[in-house]
Formats: C-alpha cells, sequence, structure tokens
C-alpha cells in the first residue's frame, strides 16, 4: 500500500502508528506582527525592524516570521504598549519616554536628561542593575524590553527663531519626547508637545509648532525639519545616548520554543548592532549636506543649557520623592554614571580632544 493509500484509509492515528509521516513532529510555524512607532521613510530606526524581520526568517529557515508595521497601519504610534497590555500584538518598535505619561520611569528605559551615552546604557544594561531594574518595571506592563538600536548623542533640534538667551524659551511650542525633559523644559516656560515624527513637518510649516526635536541630521533631513525651520542647535543634552527599543509582549515570548527564543534575541542584537552602525556613518554625511543647504548650526549657549540642568535636577528631586521605584532606578544609573565618566577621563575624553584639535 502507498503513502496516500494509508493515509486515506488508516485516518492519521494509524499515520503516527506506522511511522509514516515523520513531518507531522515538525516545529510549528510562527507568525509574528511587530507595530511600530515610526514611520516606513526612517531607514534607520524602521529599518531595525524590517532587519530584524528578515534576520528572525533567514535563521528559522522561513518557520519563524515577524511582519512589520509602520506608524498608523496597525494602531497609532503611541498605542503600542496597549495593545501589548492586551495580547493584541507580539511586538512593539518604540521609544520608552513616549509613554511617561503612563510612568514617568519610562524613560530610563531609552534616554533622560545629562544621562548615559549609547555605550554607557548599553553597558548600565547589560552588566549593571539596569536590566534587572527595568525588565521587573515593565513586567506590570506585560512585556520585556531588548535594544533596537542606540541613536547616540543627539542634536538640540531645529527652531524657527534664535535661542540665544534663557528667557528665549518663554513660550516656545516645542516637539520634544517627553518626560522629565518635558517637564524641565517647562520649568523655563516650554510648551511640550509630545507627537509622532510623521506630523510634525507639518506643525512646524503652519506654525502650530516653533521648535522640534527628533534625532539627528539623518532622519531629521529626511523629514525636511530644514526647510520650515532654519536655526538648528547642539547637542541635545536630554538624550545622551537614546535607545530606541523592541517591547516584546511576556505571554507570546513564553510560549515560544527555545529555538525561536534564542533566534529573536540573537535578530534583536544584530538589529541593534546595525542601526547605531548607520547612525554613525550616516550622520556626519548629512550634516555636511545640511549645512552647504544654508542651515545656521549653532551651539546652544551654556546659560542655556545651565538652566536646563538646574531644571532637570529639580524634577528628578521631586519624582524621588514621590516614586520610590522612580528613585531606586534614578540612583543606580546615577551610580554607574559617575564610574563611567571617570573612566572615560582617562579614556576617550583625552583621546577625542586630542584628535579634534589635529588635522588628519
Amino acid at each position: 500500500m502507498d503513502r496516500r493509500s494509508i493515509i486515506k484509509h488508516a485516518g492519521i492515528a494509524g499515520v503516527l502508528a506506522a511511522g509514516a509521516a515523520p513531518a507531522v513532529h515538525a516545529q510549528a510555524a510562527v507568525r509574528w506582527r511587530l507595530a511600530s512607532s515610526f514611520p516606513k521613510s526612517l531607514d534607520t530606526i524602521f529599518g531595525s525592524a524590517e532587519t530584524l524581520s528578515r534576520t528572525v526568517k533567514a535563521m528559522s529557515g522561513g518557520k519563524f516570521e515577524i511582519s512589520v508595521h509602520p506608524a498608523g497601519e496597525l494602531m497609532p504610534a503611541f498605542g503600542v504598549v496597549d495593545a501589548l497590555q492586551s495580547d493584541t500584538i507580539e511586538m512593539a518598535q518604540s521609544a520608552a519616554y513616549y509613554f511617561t505619561g503612563k510612568d514617568p520611569a519610562f524613560a530610563f528605559s531609552c534616554a533622560v536628561p545629562f544621562g548615559l551615552t549609547a555605550r554607557q546604557n548599553t553597558s548600565w544594561k547589560k552588566y549593571g542593575n539596569g536590566g534587572k531594574l527595568l525588565d521587573a518595571f515593565f513586567e506590570k506592563y506585560n512585556f520585556r524590553t531588548a535594544s533596537a538600536g542606540n541613536t547616540g548623542t543627539q542634536m538640540g533640534g531645529w527652531y524657527r527663531k534664535e535661542i540665544k538667551t534663557v528667557a528665549d524659551l518663554k513660550g516656545l511650542k516645542m516637539r520634544m519626547g517627553g518626560g522629565v525633559f518635558g517637564e524641565a523644559m517647562a520649568k523655563l516656560g516650554v510648551v511640550a508637545q509630545n507627537m509622532p515624527a510623521g506630523d510634525v513637518y507639518q506643525a512646524l510649516e503652519k506654525g502650530t509648532l516653533d521648535a522640534a526635536e527628533f534625532v539627528g541630521p539623518y532622519d531629521d533631513a529626511k523629514l525636511g525639519f530644514n526647510k520650515v525651520a532654519p536655526f538648528y542647535y547642539y547637542p541635545g543634552w536630554w538624550e545622551g545616548g537614546a535607545d530606541l527599543e523592541f517591547f516584546v509582549n511576556n505571554k507570546k515570548f513564553a510560549a515560544l520554543s527555545d529555538e525561536n527564543k534564542a533566534i529573536l534575541n540573537a535578530a534583536m542584537a544584530v538589529a541593534a548592532t546595525d542601526m547605531t552602525a548607520k547612525y554613525d556613518a550616516y550622520n556626519p554625511i548629512a550634516l555636511k549636506k545640511l549645512v552647504a543647504e544654508k542651515t545656521k548650526l549653532t551651539a546652544f549657549p551654556k546659560a542655556v543649557i545651565d538652566a536646563g540642568f538646574k531644571a532637570c535636577m529639580e524634577v528628578y528631586e521631586e519624582h524621588n520623592a514621590k516614586s520610590p521605584e522612580f528613585k531606586k532606578i534614578y540612583e543606580d544609573m546615577r551610580a554607574f554614571q559617575r564610574d563611567q565618566i571617570l573612566w572615560n577621563r582617562f579614556s576617550e575624553y583625552p583621546y577625542n580632544q586630542y584628535m579634534n584639535g589635529v588635522k588628519i
């Protein structure tokens, strides 16, 4: 009797007993959906999610696939945490500080003003207490996080008018990531607006916004901010190293086989490294092009940064007094940062200082 006759006359039980269909024991295909908070036009950030998807598919031989959806396709850009909590999606890609309205401590997973650089952030999460503290914090929201890539230190944003003194900030309507930064800037008279990247250009063009910060030259040029706001300031002291992240639903992750868990973790690491490398490669080229197109590149006056520092420290004190959880994460991050700053005095800082002063 041939194989088709066995299946027809014996049924699946007979097939299993006869050992005629070993393929039925193969691992079932896994199909996930990832909702991003970013538009598809950002090949750096959104591209990280696409790299993840390609890598997972390749490593699993097509048995594990993740479809990637830009902001607005499955849900609004800022709807991803609620979707993870309700088990609507398996994964998201976002910036944790977009959700400080739920809890200010969200910001520590991405960036806080006068916080960690990209390398320091990675080190704190992997070999300090950062990862453990943040995993425990996010447990209540039904997801875990992994880096999708770090932007490095960001720019200070685009302004329709010059910022010469702290007084120039008063009444300024500015798009910013939110959280501690927004609260600190409010102390300086800024009206903070948290909106998806894809909506910012039109708001600047119409005058609904007076200023906007996003990431850096490459992304900012793609979004066209230089066409509607001529003054480009640096540095972005509120984002010394912003970690974009993959948010993974805890229940869905637990249901994966050990093999697929390993594939997902490895693919996220590949995507994160790729994104950071893209920023380091593309930002210098984009900055030169922006300057050639008459962008007015200017450093923030020290008095403005000093005022920002003072306001941020006040906000941190306020949150530390209200939330033991916030205080625990904050104090651990600062202790780690102090050691990093000490080491930097003898390593990258003097090296970079010298290299900035010589012709190569």
